[in-house]
């Protein structure tokens, strides 16, 4: 059985539709209440997470379901870099590109590895003293991999392919 596909964008739309519709293939698949709250955080925290390392989200959402097996998939496009793609693959629980299995593909994964830009890690200097921030919001950039660690406890699986910018994120969860 395979969920409506959901588009999320960066505003947020579509984030509510991709929990519901998880949480509608949990109901009809008679998931229990605790087993659903489950799955609709794994939903949850999948989506913050690729919004938290990819920076803009334009992503597909669906819901997989056969037998007692969940697979939560995103995909979405990124302009990648090296550092994207370690925390991408660092949020995987192999640690490896899945798209990278066959020859051709380990030699494929291999040159856009080597192909890759560094991160843009430049700092504008500011003096906090003389700038005014009031009631702003700072925003920090630094990922605290809060959703990773809470996707490790809870789903058994974690794959994660990439080729080019294209990225496929698949959280698989068995009840």
């Amino acid at each position: 059985m395979k969920s409506d596909v959901v588009i999320i964008d960066n505003k947020g739309k579509g984030f509510n539709d991709a929990v519901e519709a998880t949480k509608a293939i949990a109901q009809f698949k008679g998931l229990n209440e605790k087993d659903s709250l489950h799955l609709q955080l794994c939903t949850e925290e999948l989506l913050s997470m690729a919004r938290s390392i990819t920076g803009e989200v334009d992503a597909s959402y669906w819901v997989e379901c056969e037998d007692d097996t969940f697979c939560l998939n995103m995909s979405t496009q990124t302009v990648m870099d090296k550092e994207k793609r370690n925390l991408l693959l660092g949020a995987a629980s192999s640690r490896k590109n899945e798209a990278a299995k066959t020859f051709l593909g380990m030699l494929r994964d291999a040159f856009e590895e080597a192909m890759l830009a560094e991160a843009d890690t430049s700092n504008y200097s500011v003096d906090l003293d003389s700038a005014d921030f009031v009631g702003k919001y700072v925003e920090d950039n630094e990922w605290d991999r809060y959703e990773q660690s809470i996707l490790r406890k809870l789903a058994d699986d974690i794959k994660i392919s990439i080729k080019g910018g294209q990225v496929n994120i698949s959280v698989i969860k068995q009840f």
